[in-house]
């Protein structure tokens, strides 16, 4: 009898400690959040990078803030957690491009209510903090304040973010809800407010902000951001403050830096938890959201609904390899693959208009919005990397990134390539977001109105009669009738041309041909010619007696003093070594030009010297490789190294593409994604999975029937449950270190001597398995 009451206790505690485990978000070993780690890349990050506690796609997005409230001269430079800083000033909730706002934190003694400075922690509410101390993965993050002896804990659901404090034992132990100051990429606060209701322990605010993007291409438009939340002990006093001014007991104010204070007397290791619901709409939709999401709710609660989401999210493509550096790698870069572009809409359907009211999405017979409306960075780039993972793994993501760009375009009359809350921030001045709705059409994601889809894609193209700023494309006149577009100095782009002549032909050549393509499919053949025609415009500006894409002046005569390592002349955010080569819808064409013994040795000289530099440089610089052969960490570069799977040696594809994957990408704070490069809202990251299981298309899906060009996967076995209800089982026999090159492809257990698989193929499910060596195999593809 005596065993069995000690078998029954415990099963008992095991029991209790297994349901303890599952509240905290425990991850199994055998989880991929194992192989995730977010501050990979933290040093010279940009604001939106850093945001582990949070949902696939979520609109709260929770991390420590070391910078951020420092200022953003241009709003594009590093700013919010770098890991070479020693002090956290808080916790921010939104993170996106050109937004920021609410920094909440807790703290014990003298009451400070500005964030300080970042070497004088105590000129502020900042705190010291030791690495070792912190806990950052998937859905949660922990760190100690020092100064305090706080612990601070964060985690999210999809619009409502969880905050928890511990305590030592004080009677002054704060909570500052900072809600009026500049964030991270918010730029200037126009207004903003505060109120504090005591008897509930709720409170409400928002922030009106002024972005630089926002400043820059839809002048006089404004950012709104609003919270409603709620603190689960009653405070022993509050008040409201104006930057370092305090106003104790006076539980409401408005103005430029208002935020909230609550004091509280504090046991030792007592926690004091908030939530926090978000809204871009109003106080109204914030609480909505926080009641819909998390009424009821704890931080455990939440924590352990937040660990299975990403656990379910990232085990949609399966790893088995032997390596824990690459599967590392993998998975980071699948992590910030969907930590971009989140909500911005509220679960009522609402969502902010570009022209500053309230939009709202058509509701199902279930009373649940038809799309979710999403934020996004510019498209620049996002066809190489994002655009093909979620086709293959999150279409319905995609879909609604349609869905979300036409809302904006029935209200504006205009796409915008980049979007925050719905106002334009181009980033770049140009726009694909007609490519990206070609390369989904095509792709046979097409829930949305098809029609309006092609209109509002083909006048992306042609039209340039009074194009505004928050369109991009504004030297789009040029383009059209000339067949190139005039070089103009500075930086600066307008209908009489461009500093970035060569690279906005270029792209406006490519995206051309992709909604081209989309006319074709549509039976639209007057449009097809047309838009083929102007895909053709590179040519206009190929020089063959150097064989480089280069500028020309407005008599057609090609730029004299001609440096092809020179950025910006010409080249935004390259140069002509790097852009000669951005012909990605007519590559065959390129190397019939150039002529293919001349283009395969350059290329591969091009990778031969830059693998002395990590493939970009290895300054501490989001533009580090902009005056390189070749740079990996930025936009322009990403197809180039398939290029080779145009010609006749494909081979050197699959020997580029591991070695860049494996000198460029690190997992330390400072070399990730290259040295402090830009991690465009996970587009280094995507390119990183696309690269590793071997798919890629050069095209970025936008053909009829698309396919991806094979090259040889870095892992033993990867499997893929795709978003069409299939899976995709990728399988490497020989899998050594040097053995990047294809021996042989099997698919579906038959001999494959084709470069490329279907799209179709892969949605339809499908088996490959490849035999790898350390030498190439000229016959395999023939």
């Amino acid at each position: 009898m005596y065993k069995l009451v000690i078998v029954a206790v415990a099963i008992l505690l095991v029991s209790c400690e297994t349901s303890k485990k599952e509240k905290q978000g425990f991850i199994d070993k055998d989880s991929p959040l194992n192989w995730v780690d977010p501050n990979i890349g933290t040093a010279h990050s940009r604001w939106f990078f850093y945001t582990p506690a949070s949902m696939p796609f979520g609109m709260a997005k929770l991390g420590p803030s070391t910078n951020g409230s420092l200022g953003n001269e241009q709003g594009w430079e590093a700013t919010g957690y770098d890991s070479r800083d020693n002090t956290i000033e808080g916790f921010a909730n939104l993170h996106e491009f050109q937004i920021g706002a609410f920094m909440f934190t807790g703290t014990t003694g003298n009451l400070q209510t500005v964030p300080g400075e970042i070497d004088k922690p105590e000129t502020g509410y900042r705190s010291r903090f030791d690495r070792e101390e912190e806990v950052a993965r998937p859905g949660y993050y922990k760190v100690n304040l020092k100064d305090y002896e706080v612990t601070a804990e964060l985690t999210a659901t999809k619009r409502v973010g969880f905050h928890k404090y511990t305590y030592p034992k004080s009677d002054s132990s704060y909570v500052i809800l900072d809600i009026g100051n500049e964030l991270g990429e918010s730029g200037d606060v126009k207004d903003a407010a505060v109120e504090y209701d005591a008897e509930n322990q709720t409170f409400n605010g928002w922030v009106t902000t002024y972005p630089k993007y926002v400043q820059k291409y839809q002048e006089g438009a404004e950012v709104k951001m609003f919270v409603s939340g709620e603190v689960n002990k009653k405070p022993v006093e509050a008040g409201t403050f104006l930057h370092e001014k305090q106003f104790k007991n006076e539980l409401k104010n408005k103005g430029e830096g208002v935020g909230l204070y609550l004091r509280f007397e504090t046991k030792e290791n007592e926690e004091i938890e908030i939530k926090a619901g978000f809204s871009f709409t109003s106080i109204e939709n914030a609480q909505e959201n926080l009641n819909a999401e998390a009424k009821d709710m704890t931080f455990d609660d939440a924590l352990s609904q937040a660990t299975s989401t990403w656990e379910n999210e990232l085990s949609k493509i399966k790893i088995t390899d032997s390596s824990s550096t690459n599967k590392t790698k993998f998975y980071t870069g699948l992590f910030h693959a969907l930590l971009g572009r989140g909500l911005a809409g509220d679960v009522n359907g609402q969502f902010p208009e570009n022209d500053g009211s309230i939009g709202q999405i058509p509701l199902d017979e279930d009373g649940d919005p038809e799309f979710n409306f999403y934020n996004t960075d510019a498209i620049w780039g996002a066809f190489w990397n994002l655009t093909q993972l979620w086709t293959l793994v999150w279409p319905e993501y995609y879909n609604d990134l349609v869905q979300t760009h036409l809302a904006v375009y029935k209200n504006s009359g205009w796409l915008g390539d980049g979007l925050a809350n719905s106002r334009f921030v181009s980033g770049v001045g140009t726009n694909f977001v007609s490519l990206i709705i070609a390369s989904a059409y095509q792709a046979g994601i097409r829930d949305y109105d098809v029609e309006l889809a092609f209109k509002a894609a083909y006048e992306n193209e042609v039209r340039y009669k009074d194009r505004i700023e928050g369109a991009g494309k504004t030297d789009l006149k040029g383009f059209v009738e000339d067949g190139y577009i005039t070089y103009v100095e500075g930086r600066g782009t307008s209908p009489e041309g461009s500093a970035f002549s060569v690279s906005h032909t270029l792209e406006y050549c490519y995206s051309s041909y992709a909604v081209a393509q989309f006319a074709k499919a549509l039976g639209k053949e007057k449009e097809y010619e047309e838009l083929m025609k102007l895909s053709e415009n590179w040519k206009n500006l190929y020089d063959e007696e150097s064989d480089f894409i280069r500028p020309k002046d407005a008599n057609g005569d090609f730029l004299s003093n001609f440096d092809p390592f020179a950025p910006w002349i010409g080249y935004q955010e390259g140069n002509a070594w790097q852009y000669t080569f951005y012909v990605p819808h007519q590559p065959e064409e390129l190397v019939e030009i150039m002529g293919e013994e001349k283009f395969v040795k350059r290329l591969d000289s091009i990778f031969t010297v830059s693998e002395k530099t990590k493939f970009g440089g290895e300054n501490i610089d989001a533009f580090a490789g902009l005056n390189y052969l070749y740079n990996q960490g930025n936009q322009p570069n990403l197809h180039i190294a398939y290029l080779f799977n145009y010609t006749d040696s494909p081979w050197l594809t699959q020997k580029w593409i591991r070695k860049i994957c494996d000198g460029f990408y690190g997992v330390e704070p400072i070399h990730g994604y290259g040295y402090g490069q830009d991690e465009d809202q996970g587009q280094l990251g995507a390119w990183y999975n696309m690269a590793a299981i071997g798919l890629f298309d050069v095209k970025g899906l936008v053909e009829i029937n698309p396919s991806f060009q094979l090259t040889s996967p870095i892992f033993d076995k990867v499997e893929i449950t795709t978003g069409w209800g299939s899976t995709v089982s990728i399988e490497a026999k020989n899998n050594l270190e040097d053995n990047y090159y294809i021996q042989s492809v099997m698919v579906d257990e038959e001999a494959y001597h084709t470069n490329s698989i279907s799209l179709e193929k892969l949605k339809g499910g499908t088996d490959i398995e490849y035999s790898l060596g350390s030498e190439p195999n000229e016959e395999w593809f023939k």
